[in-house]
C-alpha cells in the first residue's frame, strides 16, 4: 500500500484558483520543473516553438483541426502556468468543436492577445540577467 504524507501532498500541489496577474505562474512553473532552472528553460522553449505551430493550425485548419490544436495548446500553456492563454484556447477549442465560426472568429482576438503576452513574458524569462 502506498502512504501518502503532508510533505508528499505539498509537493503535488494543484494549481491556484485564481492565478496571478502575470502570462506565466512562475510558481507554478517552478514546481511543474521541480525548481531545476535548465528544466524551466527548456520547457519554456519548446512551448515557445509549439505556440507558432498550433497557431497556425487554430488559425487556418478546418473547425476539427483547430480544436484539436486548441486543445494541445490549452494543455501545453496549463503545464507551465500560462492560465490566461489556456482559458483563450479552450474558448477556441469549445467554438470550433461546436462549428460556431463566429464565435471562433470572436475568441481569435482574445487568443492573439494571451499568446502575445505570454511570448513577451517567455523572452523576459529566457533573456540573459
Amino acid at each position: 500500500m502506498i502512504e501518502i504524507t503532508q510533505t508528499a501532498l505539498g509537493a503535488v500541489a494543484s494549481p491556484p484558483l485564481v492565478p496571478g496577474d502575470r502570462p506565466i505562474d512562475l510558481v507554478h512553473l517552478s514546481r511543474m520543473t521541480l525548481g531545476d532552472r535548465e528544466l524551466e528553460r527548456d520547457v519554456l522553449l519548446l512551448f515557445e516553438r509549439q505556440i507558432g505551430f498550433l497557431m497556425e493550425r487554430i488559425e487556418f485548419g478546418e473547425a476539427p483541426v483547430a480544436a484539436a490544436a486548441a486543445h494541445t495548446l490549452k494543455g501545453s500553456a496549463r503545464g507551465i502556468g500560462a492560465f490566461a492563454l489556456a482559458s483563450a484556447a479552450a474558448r477556441i477549442e469549445e467554438a470550433a468543436s461546436a462549428g460556431n465560426a463566429s464565435g471562433r472568429a470572436l475568441g481569435m482576438a482574445s487568443l492573439r492577445a494571451a499568446v502575445r503576452d505570454t511570448q513577451a513574458e517567455i523572452a523576459g524569462l529566457l533573456s540573459p540577467a
